[in-house]
């Protein structure tokens, strides 16, 4: 027994003595630094060295790195491990990360609507000296994105002290054109400067320096490294070779030619003090290659190309002082529960708001009873500070304090305005534009003016007046002019043309809205003013007087989509009924026309890229008396879009007018090619119609098939359709190049 205990004892001293050498070889070894150069969207290729780096078990103690090196390094920094970084960049939405859209999932539909139908969204603080633009591209969302990323490490920290790994990035001030060198601050803020594109990004002012991407001084900062400490240093570069004179066109491949030759600064000598040198292929992609198929390759690249250097990779554990078996302590694991994680509040503080803006905030979330913060919360708050409180910039920050953190509420300048502009075009009513400004006004509850235009074959002019009280609901009181030109097709044949205008003036005391939810009550005047009316012979009988209505409506309105054009998941559904009059009570002296429409439709995804979208939709008519322009009228690909009363019905692309009792129903599969923004879209539509409801199944059936093809872009849906149905008998051929409007 004695003999077994003193060989166990030994044991424990043996193995304490081999731990306590390896910790002495660990400390003695020497320091490697990775160095990760810039590029946009081609940096994802830095996230697939990063993995073979890992696997073979090479340790890093110092992180380097310019505009998109500064993003994958500064992370790698603080936690996320390769395999976590590649699951970041795929699950993000790139066009709205690199763009000032708001993140409107939990604001009202018609915000989401808005975002879904222009172009450029910008705001503007006029009178006054704007110190948050500088590009075409403010980077709200960048900056909210890095300080959700970055959670736990958004107060100001000494980068080589207080991070998991020692890290600094670059930037350029291009008030004297000097390197600026980040090793410690505030890491989001420090990460955004890095990857200020000039004219791309609006730089970061930061005291008296005006901060832009740190490629044009030094974008490969070997040197930063070796100043770190680094002994052997590990670098990856994205950079293709210059471009020829011949290939030199647009302005994007000059203004790239300019960056790219500028970005040559220090490269050589940094290159010759790299003791491994991973340069990754990155033809055929640029900087704002931010696909799902483009990362994909680029992060494939970057991991077969840090293979081929595998012999290398292994031999520098004998440089580094390391054996073959060495694996380095994990002192950055992944992170996902940063994205989840409910932050115990110790408090909150607001910068640069107004009493009654904090007030504001602090009874729309509930904040003095609130114990717990998380991700969503967060973009819940600075949504609502950029939306309801017209900030122009707005940043949450944690920081901790305590056993919790202090939630840092800082707002921006206020916008004068906010800017927006729609462009579409089409084959039945060619170039549209529609332009919007949103005015917010100085009142005790924050309210603003919306004012749009749109110009085209249908000219429109509206006016809003919306509140935004503490509680959900947005009081809104509008007027609209919109000015006509209608074909009207019968059988598949223009029949007659109405031009005419129309005033309307409608007050919406209850506006009521929660996430993905909407409930109006209103009240609302229309003058029809008919200008002219050109027809065939059957037409002729139709007498076109001027006319005015006054209606009550009632409406539930509910979309818990993924995507506004194309979901794969979610439902929408609206319901309305209108009482419409002549005299608040009559019509035509008789008993006013009812009007009930809804349309539900739902998404089923099948594998992976298929979604079934079966909907329902009708417009029921009833009373004595219905308007001649007010009736059913169906075609086209959308609701409303040249009759407020239009439904569409798949093949049967210009407008014809229905009985007065019209149900319909559509099946669509939708088939997303690839992990592309390319969809082939098949439609399938039938529909009944009848004078009164009971003879509805005695109609004859309206059938309509339509194949349509679709990409969908930053500028809205470009594609093309092609139908045929059983009313006309015709083929039918459209094409659409932006958003609806």
């Amino acid at each position: 027994m004695k003999k077994k205990f003193l060989y166990l004892l030994m044991a424990i001293l043996m193995g304490g003595t081999m731990n306590a050498q390896q910790n002495d070889a660990q400390t003695a070894r020497k320091k490697v630094g990775v160095v990760l150069s810039g590029g946009g969207a081609k940096g994802m290729a830095h996230i697939g060295v990063l993995k073979v780096l890992e696997r073979a078990g090479i340790p890093i103690d110092v992180v380097t790195g310019t505009s998109m090196g500064s993003i994958v390094g500064g992370l790698y920094s603080i936690g996320y491990n390769a395999n976590s970084l590649d699951s970041i960049v795929r699950e993000q939405d790139w066009n709205y990360v690199i763009s000032d859209r708001e993140n409107l999932r939990n604001q009202s539909l018609s915000d989401r609507q808005k975002q879904n139908t222009y172009v450029i969204s910008t705001g503007l603080s006029l009178g006054k000296h704007d110190t948050t633009g500088g590009g075409l591209i403010r980077g709200k969302n960048l900056a909210e994105l890095f300080n959700k990323l970055c959670i736990g490490y958004t107060d100001s920290l000494d980068f080589s002290r207080d991070l998991p790994i020692p890290f600094s990035c670059v930037a350029t001030n291009i008030i004297d054109n000097s390197e600026v060198d980040f090793h410690s601050g505030h890491l989001p803020q420090a990460m955004r400067a890095s990857m200020s594109i000039p004219a791309a990004f609006a730089p970061v002012r930061l005291g008296d320096m005006v901060l832009v991407d740190g490629g044009l001084r030094n974008n490969f900062p070997v040197d930063v490294a070796r100043e770190m400490g680094a002994e052997i240093i590990i670098g990856v570069t994205v950079q293709g070779d210059a471009k020829e004179a011949d290939e030199i066109g647009g302005t994007m491949s000059i203004l790239s030619q300019i960056i790219d030759v500028n970005c040559k600064n220090k490269y050589e000598e940094n290159i010759a003090i790299t003791d491994l040198h991973i340069q990754v292929d990155t033809k055929g992609y640029g900087a704002a290659s931010f696909t799902s198929a483009a990362i994909d390759t680029l992060i494939r690249r970057g991991q077969e190309e840090a293979l081929r250097h595998w012999d290398e990779i292994r031999a520098l554990k004998k440089m580094i002082g390391i054996d073959d078996l060495f694996q380095p302590t994990i002192l950055h694991p992944l992170r996902p529960e940063v994205m989840t994680e409910q932050n115990l509040v110790v408090g909150f503080s607001f910068e640069n708001m107004t009493p009654q803006d904090e007030r504001f905030l602090r009874q729309k979330f509930n904040l003095s009873s609130r114990k717990y913060i998380d991700v969503n919360l967060e973009q819940e708050i600075t949504t609502s500070m950029r939306i309801d409180l017209f900030y122009q910039t707005a940043e949450c920050r944690l920081v901790p304090e305590g056993e919790g953190v202090r939630v840092v509420l800082s707002a921006g300048d206020r916008k004068s305005l906010q800017f927006h502009a729609g462009f579409r075009f089409d084959i039945e009513e060619y170039a549209a534009v529609q332009l919007g400004l949103d005015i917010p006004l100085k009142t005790a509850i924050p309210t603003d003016t919306e004012i749009t235009l749109r110009l085209g074959k249908r000219t429109m002019a509206r006016g809003v007046f919306t509140v935004h009280p503490r509680s959900f609901t947005r009081p809104m009181l509008s007027y609209t002019f919109r000015r006509n030109d209608l074909d009207v097709y019968l059988e598949g044949k223009i029949d007659h043309n109405i031009r005419y205008n129309q005033f309307q003036a409608e007050f919406t005391p209850i506006n009521f809205n929660l996430k993905n939810f909407n409930f109006k009550l209103g009240l609302r005047w229309d003058f029809m003013h008919y200008r002219n009316k050109l027809g065939s012979e059957t037409s002729k009988e139709l007498m076109m007087n001027n006319e005015h209505f006054y209606s009550y409506s009632a409406q539930v309105n509910y979309n818990s989509e993924d995507n506004w054009h194309f979901p794969s998941r979610g439902s929408r559904f609206k319901a309305e009924y209108i009482y419409m009059t002549d005299n608040f009570t009559e019509l035509d002296g008789k008993a006013g026309m009812s009007d009930i429409n809804a349309n539900w439709r739902t998404s089923f995804m099948v594998g992976r890229q298929l979604t079934i979208q079966p909907m329902f939709y009708g417009r029921l008519l009833l009373g004595p008396t219905t308007p001649l322009l007010l009736g059913n009228a169906i075609g086209g690909e959308w609701f409303g879009h040249y009759l407020q009363q239009q439904m569409p019905f798949a093949g049967l692309g210009n407008i014809e007018y229905v009985k007065n009792q019209f149900v319909a129903a559509q099946l669509q599969l939708q088939q997303r090619i690839g992990t592309s923004s390319h969809y082939l879209l098949l439609r399938l539509a039938s529909a009944q119609q009848a004078d009164k409801l009971e003879n509805l199944l005695n109609e004859k059936t309206l059938l309509g098939g339509q194949l349509a093809y679709y990409y969908n872009t930053i500028f809205g849906p470009v594609g093309a359709s092609i139908g045929y149905n059983n009313k006309t008998k015709k083929t039918y051929f459209y094409l659409n190049l932006g958003f609806e409007f």
